[in-house]
């Protein structure tokens, strides 16, 4: 079965529209309720929290009816990060966790992720399995009155979330005398973010922290660093965090107000964690997005970098599978499996700020552990159509593989979450790189008729 709702990260569109309607949320509520208490001596609990968008309120509360209707007890926890609710599923001992948010996107969208009873993200079976309660037309089995759910409110999720994500930090250290500029977003850690770092003795600078249901991403966090460079260097800050709208991405910026991506992030952990012993599976796993310099570096590091397809729920499944504790993605969503279920940005920021503290060297220095090897990305936006399947676009993919010939990696591949085609090549030789990534987005554009 195709599937026709489920993405790389969960379900996700445009507010108020399908599949990101009320109806269609009540509809994935009753269905994941059905398929994840399927055993039937429970009707299950299930926690649901979201991001600052104004469609929030919308989805949250048709997902609760929906939830209710099949006899499940509800917990809101409000405007929490990504993994704060995966967290909180497993220690309120829940059945499933909701998150609603669009993440990286714009206030327009929005989305749903679900995770287990375990904390981690749903399998591709779960997903087809509630997509098939959805679609198969069969009325869903709803519970008699007296059976009914019931919804109510933790008030303190923010404050278990903060306590959680604290006790990643060693205890032996502290932030005492770090300035830190941390950007939130306007998102859902707008509160929580800049408590953990201020309750670990940094001065912070917090920025993005006034969301109005609108202004998530918008010109800030780690899709939008810009500001964040400006006000580390004009703070004369020691370093800047940069959240996305759901918190379960990091870029950071270094104290010349220069970008560091997800790339030198792993590649600065890995070789701490190595140097403690702490490194599992003697690698990284990343995806096919990350530079091939980090993938030199480890290499001269004795460690190898795994490659999974985009989305960190790939990564996920690779580290389960075969033992590794560390991995993410070059966008910054990172993964320290000995802590967490899911990619969470602001653990990852302290195990950065845990080195800054160690080292004592500007992060300039600390953070820049390889040099990149020119790489390119381009999307293409597109509203109809497959134009990777034209045979215009397909002659000029076959010539820019052998343009570059072995020197360097070419990925063309359509965007899980937007209706994009992603364009990406990397090489030794940046003007080659540049040729062939503008030939093949120009045959893909007119494909696309864009």
């Amino acid at each position: 079965m195709t599937r026709k709702l489920f993405g790389t990260d969960g379900i996700r569109g445009t507010a108020n529209m399908e599949p990101m309607s009320a109806e269609t949320a009540l509809k994935v509520a009753m269905a994941a309720a059905a398929e994840l208490t399927a055993d039937g001596n429970r009707y299950g609990r299930v926690v649901i929290g979201k991001d600052t968008r104004r469609s929030g309120y919308m989805l949250e509360t048709a997902m609760t009816a929906g939830f209710i209707s099949m006899g499940m007890e509800v917990t809101l926890v409000g405007p929490v990060p990504t993994p704060a609710v995966a967290v909180l599923t497993r220690t309120y001992r829940c059945d499933l966790g909701v998150m609603i948010s669009a993440s990286h996107n714009p206030f327009e969208d929005n989305g749903i992720k679900i995770f287990g009873a375990d904390g981690y993200k749903l399998s591709d079976e779960i997903e087809r399995g509630i997509e098939e309660r959805i679609f198969s037309g069969e009325p869903a089995r709803l519970v008699k009155p007296r059976d009914l759910g019931r919804a109510m409110r933790l008030e303190d999720a923010s404050g278990r979330y903060i306590e959680w994500v604290k006790a990643t930090f060693p205890r032996s250290l502290r932030l005492d005398g770090l300035k830190i500029v941390v950007d939130c977003a306007n998102g859902a850690a707008y509160k929580v973010a800049p408590a953990v770092l201020r309750e670990l003795g940094a001065e912070v600078i917090a920025i993005g922290v006034a969301p109005d249901g609108f202004n998530i991403n918008k010109e800030c966090g780690a899709t939008h660093t810009a500001q964040l460079e400006r006000r580390v260097v004009d703070e004369g800050a020691d370093i800047g965090i940069a959240l996305d709208g759901d918190a379960d991405r990091l870029i950071v910026v270094d104290e010349t107000g220069r970008r560091v991506d997800g790339d030198q992030i792993m590649g600065l952990t890995a070789l701490a964690l190595q140097r403690d012993d702490r490194l599992r599976g003697g690698g990284v796993v990343a995806t096919v997005m990350s530079n091939l310099g980090l993938e030199r570096m480890l290499e001269a590091a004795g460690l190898q970098l795994l490659r999974a397809a985009v989305g960190d729920r790939y990564v996920l499944e690779i580290l389960r599978r075969d033992g590794y504790n560390f991995g993410g993605e070059q966008s910054g969503h990172l993964i320290f499996s000995d802590y967490s279920t899911t990619g969470d940005g602001l653990l990852a920021a302290l195990q950065v700020l845990a080195e800054l503290v160690r080292s004592g060297k500007p992060a300039s220095e600390l953070c820049h552990v390889f040099e990149p090897v020119p790489q390119l990305l381009r999307n293409v936006r597109f509203s109809q159509g497959a134009p990777l399947e034209e045979t215009r676009v397909k002659t000029v993919i076959a010539d820019a593989e052998a343009r570059l010939n072995g020197s360097g990696r070419l990925l063309i591949r359509k965007s899980g979450t937007e209706p994009l085609i992603r364009v990406m090549a990397e090489g030794d030789d940046k003007a080659l790189v540049e040729a062939v990534v503008a030939d093949i987005v120009a045959a893909v554009e007119e494909a696309a008729g864009a």
